[in-house]
């Protein structure tokens, strides 16, 4: 899979979720944080595009721009050649959703466990949905005062699609239009995919951080590119995975196209009239109606 050609913004996200995901998870060396934040604002003020630099070839001009070095360069010639990091996928298969949850000034662990175990929620974007369709409410210690607190904290953390999306959602407009996310077919075939080439042991494996004190490469990782998104997917590596023993059950689903970047996980639905299949969480009645249309 080829990266056609990632915008100056794109790779500074890339940065940017970097150094956030090493912030969550204790990165015991704060110069390379913040090496990474540095990189992504210097990135976000050049004009020449780097990916033009990587397919021109002259990697050393990479490494001699201004808070690059050469570490990054490597990193943005994998991204621009691959459309993956290496780095990343290895940081997504450690993240904590409570770690990244806690992260919103004001929540804290404790709060954002609730959260987790109540509304099995592990990303911000996540929380956000949650936020505007009543099921934060639902949360002991969640009151219209705090709630607002969290919205407004959301509004300076997500991306600037996810940034836009929360508008729409304050001025009651659609959750999402047609063709703005992936279909929950498309998601669920992914799923599918997933899971047989994970069990006939056709996919890389990475060594997650967390959960792994052996630093075992036990976690599956498979990248692909459909209908013009960039797919990476991933058993959850999460501890309440790991608690309810379902880390060969929940898939976490990343996608991005062009700005706009979220993520998914399909679960087997214990209850309800999904009882037994393959669903994407809080996309459940979508999953309904495919399910009823097959």
């Amino acid at each position: 899979m080829t990266k056609t050609n990632p915008a100056n913004a794109e790779i500074a996200d890339l940065f940017q979720q970097i150094a956030d995901l090493l912030e969550q998870q204790e990165e015991e060396n704060p110069f390379r944080i913040r090496a990474y934040r540095q990189g992504a604002q210097q990135i976000r003020q050049m004009e020449r595009p780097l990916a033009e630099i990587v397919r021109g070839g002259d990697h050393q001009a990479l490494e001699n721009l201004p808070d690059i070095g050469s570490g990054l360069a490597a990193l943005i010639v994998e991204f621009v050649e691959t459309g993956c990091s290496s780095l990343l996928d290895d940081l997504r298969g450690s993240s904590s959703p409570v770690d990244q949850l806690a992260k919103l000034p004001g929540l804290g662990v404790e709060l954002a466990g609730r959260i987790v175990e109540k509304l099995d929620i592990e990303t911000l974007p996540e929380l956000e949905q949650a936020a505007h369709d009543g099921r934060l409410e639902t949360v002991e210690g969640f009151g219209p005062r705090r709630i607002e607190a969290v919205k407004v904290g959301l509004s300076g953390l997500l991306t600037r699609s996810a940034r836009r999306r929360s508008h729409r959602l304050e001025r009651g407009e659609a959750r999402e239009s047609e063709g703005e996310i992936p279909s929950v077919a498309l998601l669920l075939e992914l799923d599918a995919e997933y899971r047989q080439k994970a069990e006939t042991d056709e996919l890389r494996k990475i060594a997650p951080r967390r959960f792994n004190p052996d630093n075992e490469a036990w976690l599956p990782i498979m990248h692909e590119e459909r209908k013009g998104w960039l797919f990476t997917v991933l058993y959850s590596n999460t501890a309440r995975a790991h608690e309810l023993n379902m880390t060969r059950d929940w898939v976490v689903i990343y996608y991005k196209r062009s700005d706009q970047e979220r993520q998914n996980t399909v679960v087997t639905a214990t209850r309800g009239p999904l009882e037994g299949k393959r669903v994407v969480r809080g996309r459940e009645k979508e999953c309904i109606s495919h399910y009823n249309s097959a």
